[in-house]
């Protein structure tokens, strides 16, 4: 496994954490700069990229804003991906709960790292040339989740996804 974070107190915590984990390494570099992260000698020599991968983008993307293209990075890496793998991804939304969406948005605006939350459609858009692994891009609770199917489905503000490379 590889982790990536730009942030030198969460690679440095992480790096402490994983000291004895012979299988897991931790790369300073930023997300956002695909080329940077693939080709980084450390990644290369850690993950055998003729073999299927699973990406784990995990509470990322809302993080990027949309003059970072975070579907054009996304495609990126996809593209870096031997055909077999799967790319799981979750992402916050306004499409759910908006009032209080809007809140974590103002409370965000002047972080370091602000939250740009996207529609179904804008989610979707980043599975672009996946196939969709059932039930596709749901609310959280509602990817392997049973509710009574005459109510409605639990939201929570997070779009979720598996997508696998043909």
């Amino acid at each position: 496994m590889v982790y990536v974070d730009y942030d030198p107190v969460a690679v440095a915590h992480s790096e402490l954490l994983l000291k004895d984990d012979t299988r897991t390494i931790v790369v300073d570099a930023d997300l956002r700069e695909p080329e940077a992260v693939l080709e980084a000698p450390a990644v290369r020599e850690h993950l055998d990229f003729s073999r299927p991968i699973g990406l784990l983008t995990v509470a990322i993307f809302h993080f990027v804003a949309d003059e970072r293209d975070p579907w054009k990075i996304l495609s990126r890496y996809r593209s870096a991906l031997a055909p077999g793998s799967l790319v799981a991804l979750s992402h916050l939304t306004a499409d759910q709960m908006p009032g209080e969406m809007a809140a974590v948005v103002e409370a965000m605006k002047r972080s370091r790292d602000p939250m740009y939350f996207r529609t179904y459609s804008e989610v979707v858009a980043m599975f672009e040339g996946l196939e969709l692994v059932e039930p596709g891009v749901v609310s959280a609770p509602v990817w392997r989740f049973a509710w009574d199917a005459e109510e409605e489905p639990p939201q929570d503000g997070v779009y979720v996804g598996v997508g696998r490379k043909s």
